[in-house]
């Protein structure tokens, strides 16, 4: 007779409790159209994409600056990945919206990369 307790093994810890509809069985989603100026950030979801981004000391600290502000003055509690979802989809918009008169045109212009 052992003393240990009997645990759940991961499997029945980490189950899905949404059911989730299969991909094979869906539709074919027809293609964006190009111009999007209704972008928005997609919020909080589980993401099937990730990417890496390297950012500077003063980049990490400004962006947590602005996590803390939207908490403190404005009663937005996010995280930093939402924070940057919203700020690519301000940027997307603005390029779709403007094209060469974007913001991301006229700074990747200045900075010469």
């Amino acid at each position: 007779m052992t003393r240990r307790a009997a645990l759940p093994g991961a499997a029945e810890l980490f189950r899905t409790t949404v059911p989730r509809a299969d991909h094979a069985d869906a539709p074919e989603a027809a293609p964006a159209a190009p111009a999007r100026a209704g972008r928005s950030g997609s919020g909080r979801r589980k993401h099937d994409a990730k990417i890496t981004v390297y950012v500077s000391d003063e980049e990490l600290l400004g962006l947590e600056q602005a996590r803390l502000a939207l908490r403190a003055d404005h009663g937005i509690a996010v995280d930093r990945g939402r924070v940057v979802r919203e700020a690519v989809a301000a940027l997307l918009a603005d390029l779709d919206e403007r094209g060469a008169d974007s913001e991301l045109v006229r700074r990747l212009r200045e900075s010469g990369e």
